[in-house]
């Protein structure tokens, strides 16, 4: 009885060492995977703005062309009702003179 009983005291030391050791080799793996993590971020951070710089460049082009599209639009719009009111200009004095000339209209 007391050859089994020392028998399980060591099996069950071995276990506490087996235990701890896969304690600490999981301590080391997460401590390794946070600091790969880490170093990840910190390339990451950086090249943040080299990464950014293209995406910029495109939307300012983008935005250059809006501006650009929209800007032709007024001018075209603009220049349109210039000619409009031109022409209103003429027809209000066409008739404002056949109003004076001729008073039974």
């Amino acid at each position: 009885m007391e050859e089994a009983l020392k028998r399980l005291l060591d099996a069950e030391a071995r276990a506490d060492a087996i235990i701890e050791a896969a304690n600490r080799e999981r301590e080391r793996l997460v401590n390794e995977a946070l600091q790969m993590a880490s170093e990840a971020e910190a390339r990451f951070e950086a090249r943040r703005e080299e990464i950014r710089e293209p995406f910029l460049r495109e939307a300012e082009a983008r935005a250059e062309q809006a501006i650009a599209e929209l800007t032709r639009k007024a001018e075209e719009r603009s220049r349109s009702l210039r000619e409009q009111a031109a022409q209103h200009e003429e027809e209000a004095i066409a008739a404002a003179l056949a109003l004076l000339l001729d008073p039974r209209l």
